[in-house]
């Protein structure tokens, strides 16, 4: 579509006008000067280990570094976020890209720091009950320092960590850009960017989403190559250090990195496992549905009780009871009498950046005046980048910074319904950082087990109020929209899981190549969606997926099935206390990042580790696949 001139790019002048900025510069430097001051009190203390100097006050110690190491934290992570978020809205500049090849060094130094620190402490455990007698300050860093300690045997030599970031520069992390670069810059005939066709899985026009998907193949085809060069690399570089660094599985060093146990991950991915007759029959119903009102392409989707063409997945459905010749009638007339132009749904319509703005303000401002006027504040401060243009990147995402305690969000807005909630979505994440404004810089590296929750629970109550608000047409529509949505959440997310689990088992044998992806990719696809898809799948999803592609975020899947069902439970509290349940909610997300899930869901009164737990959360969408289906067959 062509857009609008007022969808906004981020204002960045609250951090760094740019990376050549005087104020940019001396931050760095800062930084560097920070990073020295760590080396020093980190070489400070391995002398004094090595001679066993009982002088050494280890607790006097600590509470210095870390006062310390909290300002390299703070600093470091601000740079790193800036240099990444410029060069996210235009990949192929290499000002930027060398701005971000800095800020990874800084990145690794402070690695490097930790994982000494991990040393120090594990050496010195008889004395950490005299710290936080002498340092009460520091009790709330029991979970953090404790999960520390337990890293350390998980460490390579000093040397050959050193060698390990270092290489991450032209290893791991180039073959991440290189994937990243491919996506941004690929475009069809039309000029059509990537993301632009993806876009178009949404679309109203059935034969628009099959051309889109149609193109979109055909690019990721003619790359598929250097796509299966990345993978295949990033991978065994993983499998490889995992290995050194004596994880028995990269799932191992998933679920430590995401503060799961093995028990809780059983539970959710059973639980999901359970449901998948449901999921499916929800394909199937749907694709039979657009096969009624003529709204597919596919030529056997909806026929003899066949699943949906991949590409009809987001497909708009038409108002219950609309028949085909009236579906794309100018004007016509719901059930309760009243006219209304076509495009009047909230679905079917092209939504302005204002009116998504404005609607996302009301929706938070019906869970809690801190969190609409969080909203507020973001939106008129610049820090959301909607607009479409070569060069950036595809998806959304929130990163937050020290410096200030503010955010910035990208998007890529469309003017579709879907925007509007991945917008609610990211502002979620955003909302999450300011609850933990106040405390330590340490405490923001939350896992994304938990940093899923806010953003999931705000798209929640967007489409929760929606459904409570909206007339009977849009209530279905709106409960299509939150299936389509969780369907991706849950189903899609099992099939990714699936996929990454084979990948790392086939990877360790040997290389693996486009062809190998593809069929694992497809075997993934039928192990969840079954005969929910027919024949007109996507195996090329493995190179859409940029997460696949990062050397940090192994099985980075799960986790947001994790988010959502969290989110759902925490709604439902939500909706039996009411305003009394929001305080109680900000200090949750308060909390999110020194406990594990296990300890935190409980203090929420939940026990993960019960498959029970999550099945409750899949009976509500259970619940909505009825009530659709059920709908349209009337």
């Amino acid at each position: 579509m062509e857009q609008s001139d007022n969808i906004p790019t981020w204002n960045l002048d609250g951090i760094f006008r740019s990376t050549d900025s005087d104020e940019y510069t001396a931050y760095l430097a800062s930084c560097r000067e920070s990073m020295t001051n760590i080396t020093s009190l980190l070489e400070s203390a391995d002398a004094f280990t090595r001679k066993g100097n009982e002088n050494f006050d280890f607790a006097a110690w600590l509470a210095s570094f870390l006062q310390e190491y909290e300002r390299a934290v703070a600093m470091s992570g601000t740079l790193c976020n800036y240099a990444y978020i410029v060069y996210s809205t235009d990949t192929t500049n290499p000002d930027r890209l060398n701005a971000l090849n800095i800020t990874i060094d800084l990145n690794n130094s402070l690695r490097s720091s930790g994982r000494r620190l991990a040393l120090v402490l594990a050496s010195h455990q008889k004395y950490m009950d005299d710290f936080y007698t002498r340092y009460p300050a520091y009790r709330d860093y029991r979970y953090l320092l404790q999960e520390l300690t337990d890293s350390s045997a998980h460490q390579m030599s000093a040397p050959e960590e050193k060698l390990a970031d270092d290489m991450q520069k032209t290893g791991g992390g180039a073959w991440e850009r290189l994937q990243e670069q491919l996506i941004s810059s690929m475009q069809d005939e039309k000029g059509r960017t990537f993301n632009e066709l993806r876009g178009l899985a949404s679309s109203a026009d059935k034969d628009e989403r099959r051309e889109a998907y149609t193109k979109e193949l055909e690019l990721l085809r003619s790359n598929r190559i250097a796509f299966a060069a990345c993978l295949n690399n990033l991978k065994g570089e993983t499998l490889m250090l995992n290995g050194r660094r004596n994880w028995k599985e990269a799932l191992d060093r998933a679920l430590h990195s995401s503060r799961l146990s093995r028990e809780s991950l059983a539970a959710l991915t059973g639980a999901i496992e359970d449901s998948l007759p449901v999921w499916r029959n929800y394909f199937k119903a749907k694709a039979a549905i657009l096969r009624k009102s003529g709204q597919t392409a596919s030529t056997s989707a909806g026929t003899d009780g066949r699943g949906l063409a991949f590409y009809d997945l987001f497909a708009p459905l038409p108002a219950p009871g609309t028949a085909e010749s009236d579906t794309h009638e100018a004007d016509g007339t719901n059930e309760a009498g009243k006219t209304e132009k076509a495009g009047g749904s909230l679905f079917t319509r092209t939504w302005s950046f204002e009116e998504a703005k404005d609607y996302i303000l009301r929706e938070y401002d019906s869970f809690s005046t801190n969190m609409g006027d969080f909203a507020r504040t973001a939106f008129a401060s610049g820090w959301v980048d909607a607009k479409i243009r070569p060069g950036k990147v595809g998806g959304a995402y929130d990163q937050d910074f020290a410096k200030g305690h503010q955010s910035r969000i990208l998007c890529n807005f469309t003017g579709k319904f879907g925007d509007v909630i991945t917008m609610a979505h990211e502002l979620g994440h955003a909302f999450h950082f300011s609850c933990m404004k106040g405390k330590s810089p340490l405490f923001f590296d939350y896992p994304m087990t938990l940093a899923e929750t806010a953003s999931t629970f705000a798209e929640t109550l967007v489409k929760q109020d929606m459904i409570a608000n909206a007339s009977r047409e849009d209530v279905l529509l709106i409960i299509e929209q939150d299936l389509q949505d969780v369907a991706q959440v849950l189903v899609d997310i099992l099939s990714r899981f699936y996929f990454e689990k084979s990948v790392f088992e086939e990877r360790e044998k040997g290389e693996l190549g486009a062809d190998d992806f593809c069929r694992l990719m497809a075997e993934a696809q039928q192990q969840s969606y079954g005969d929910g898809l027919n024949e007109e799948r996507h195996e090329y999803m493995w190179a859409v997926k940029s997460h696949y592609y990062s050397t940090g975020l192994d099985f980075y899947n799960f986790p947001y099935a994790f988010g959502q069902l969290f989110a759902a439970a925490l709604y439902a509290k939500f909706r039996t206390e009411g305003k009394s349940f929001t305080e109680r909610y900000e200090q949750l997300l308060a909390d999110t990042g020194n406990m594990s899930c296990e300890d935190l869901c409980a203090k929420a009164g939940f026990d993960i580790r019960d498959k029970a737990f999550w099945k409750s959360g899949i009976d509500v969408y259970a619940q909505e696949v009825e009530t659709l289906v059920r709908a349209y067959e009337n």
